[in-house]
């Protein structure tokens, strides 16, 4: 393949990786599935109770992971009995496998409140119908788009990877993109605003979440119209640049060419990687300097 087209399709993956990982932050933002769950599983038991859509049918990424391939084993087998378009494929595949995590989820809202009932935590109704709408429309977008990215990789990029193993990893991979970048902004600074930055969730204010926003009492809803300005974003670039930056070497030095291409693809990685760790430490470094140390004895030793 030319390297420019390679480029341009890598492009494209890097672009429709950018809105999954999107969805999948606000889809686990609004069913709280995020890292900060465990708080708005507990809050009722510290009497605390809330108006949060509570599911967590597991992590993030078995969660993405599973719907992704669903999605992807359904489209690959009626390409294979039916000569339907690859659109079709992606949006019958993104359908079923739309419809399996809203059911999951379901069950998991109503069994994991009802078994709460001792701590007096209610079961609202329209929580749940203005909840699940928006979470099966966001589940759809994440795996239509991991189909689409599976499909431009196959068909252009010379992926050998089996279509449903290859949805399976990158399922897994945004999953963990979300819990890991996206949920910073949506358990450290909406979750818990009576805490101090970088202080993490002590014992002592297990379940203590804020429960109120501008409009009222905080629902999940709320939580992703604040993740959407950056939590999401943040987490679609992330799963870009992992998808665009692992890839774009071999795009530009496929060592199908030669060795010689093949040592130069080695050396640029490893310039790369090292680039990167550079900027970490500095990015790291200068988040210390901005927003103050993250633990008491940091701030003892600046001080002295």
């Amino acid at each position: 393949m030319d390297p420019l087209i390679g480029m341009g399709v890598l492009a494209l993956v890097g672009a429709v990786a950018a809105i999954a990982g999107f969805t999948e932050d606000l889809e686990s933002v609004v069913g709280s599935q995020s890292n900060p769950n465990s708080q708005v599983q507990l809050a009722p038991q510290m009497k605390y109770p809330h108006r949060l859509f509570n599911k967590a049918i597991s992590g993030e990424p078995l969660s993405n992971g599973l719907a992704a391939v669903v999605g992807a084993v359904i489209a690959v087998s009626l390409e294979t009995y039916f000569n339907f378009s690859i659109l079709t494929l992606i949006v019958i595949g993104s359908t079923a496998a739309m419809f399996i995590h809203t059911v999951l989820a379901t069950t998991s809202y109503f069994g994991r409140i009802a078994s709460q009932s001792r701590f007096k935590q209610p079961i609202y109704m329209d929580v749940f119908k203005t909840h699940i709408p928006i979470i099966a429309a966001y589940a759809f977008m994440t795996t239509a788009c991991i189909l689409i990215i599976c499909f431009l990789m196959s068909n252009y990029l010379e992926i050998w990877v089996p279509i449903p193993l290859l949805a399976l990893i990158l399922g897994i991979t945004v999953g963990s993109i979300g819990s890991s970048v996206g949920d910073i902004q949506y358990g450290a600074e909406c979750l818990y605003q009576n805490l101090e930055f970088g202080s993490g969730v002590n014992a002592a204010y297990s379940g203590n979440i804020v429960r109120k926003s501008e409009s009222g009492i905080r629902s999940g809803i709320d939580n992703a119209w604040f993740s959407s300005k950056f939590g999401g974003p943040t987490t679609g670039i992330a799963f870009a640049a992992v998808l665009f930056m692992t890839s774009w070497i071999t795009v530009l030095f496929n060592p199908e060419w030669g060795s010689i291409v093949g040592w130069f693809g080695i050396a640029a990685g490893i310039l790369f990687i090292a680039a990167m760790i550079i900027l970490n430490r500095y990015l790291e470094k200068s988040a210390r300097r901005s927003f103050g140390p993250y633990r008491e004895e940091e701030k003892t030793e600046m001080t002295e």
